[in-house]
């Protein structure tokens, strides 16, 4: 073979090492992408594991709530319970929605001294009672037929028209919580505050007081702090945390429709949150023991 001269082998060289860096640098990319792609993989993984456990705290607190025994039988009065799922820690909250504020059934009285006690609270400055009035007039006009305002203020149609709100009371139920952001007065921090206090499930005039929170005993009159804890207090001796080994029955006590927040946590920090409404009974799947009324789920990435 003819001998390549001293330039062309020059030349040879830088190629081979241009042809090296460029192998290199694909091969470099591939294992990036490889990683990101497990990296990826891991999390999606994770973020499904503890999606099952926050799901499996709400199944595993309807069953609870069902038990006869008071020792082991779950209380859907708000409080917190926690359990062990596989490797995440599971807190689930639980209340009965007998035991809120029916935007749909409640009087006025009522729904203004909700306001007036959610939003005086956490050391606010506390609401004038004829403000707390006007608010609770615009959830009535919000969902009566008639055109009328009501005496203490509220919200029709021309109210929203001089507000600069591009539609009116809507003159008919509310079909969730989350409507009354859309009624004349309500602020987004008012409606955050009020929001855990109220439902659209209970077809309840008055909230049942053996279910009720804090503020919602003290908007009936009675001293909320002081009957939460004696209620918690009466079942702190009693009440067992751990896992019974022969669960069986579906659940019951109360009016059978509850608020769940479920959220579990795994070993490495990752967090998933379920925050649902369901009703006992007529599954909406063969083999559910419950209907969805709300479905949310949220996490936190890691």
């Amino acid at each position: 073979m003819t001998a390549l001269r001293p330039g062309m082998r020059g030349t040879a060289l830088i190629l081979v090492l241009w042809l090296i860096v460029l192998l290199t640098s694909v091969i470099g990319a591939f294992a990036l992408l490889a990683r990101i792609e497990s990296l990826q993989g891991r999390v999606l993984v994770r973020g499904l594991v503890a999606s099952g456990a926050a799901r499996a705290g709400v199944e595993y607190a309807l069953t609870r709530v069902g038990l006869s025994d008071p020792r082991l039988k779950w209380r859907p009065d708000g409080r917190s319970y926690h359990w062990r799922y596989g490797d995440a820690d599971v807190e689930v909250q639980m209340t009965d929605e007998s035991g809120k504020v029916d935007l749909n059934q409640a009087d006025a009285p009522l729904l203004a001294a909700l306001i007036q006690r959610v939003a005086s609270a956490e050391g606010g400055a506390r609401m004038d009672p004829s403000q707390a009035a006007r608010l609770a007039a615009a959830i009535i006009d919000w969902r009566d037929p008639d055109p009328l305002t009501q005496a203490a203020g509220g919200g029709e149609d021309a109210d929203y028209a001089s507000a600069g709100l591009p539609y009116g009371a809507k003159d008919a139920d509310f079909e969730s919580v989350a409507e009354l952001e859309q009624v004349i007065g309500f602020t987004p921090q008012l409606y955050a505050r009020l929001e855990p206090y109220l439902t659209v499930y209970s077809g309840r005039a008055r909230p049942d007081a053996a279910y009720a929170a804090g503020p919602v005993l003290d908007a009936l009159g009675l001293n909320g702090t002081d009957l939460v804890a004696q209620r918690r207090g009466a079942d702190a001796n009693g009440l067992a945390q751990g896992v019974p080994g022969d669960i069986v029955g579906v659940a019951g006590g109360g009016s059978g429709t509850y608020s769940i927040d479920s959220r579990a946590r795994l070993a490495d920090g990752r967090e998933s949150l379920l925050r649902v409404v369901v009703r006992v009974g007529g599954g909406a799947l063969p083999g559910m023991a419950y209907t969805p009324l709300r479905w949310e789920e949220g996490a936190s990435p890691r």
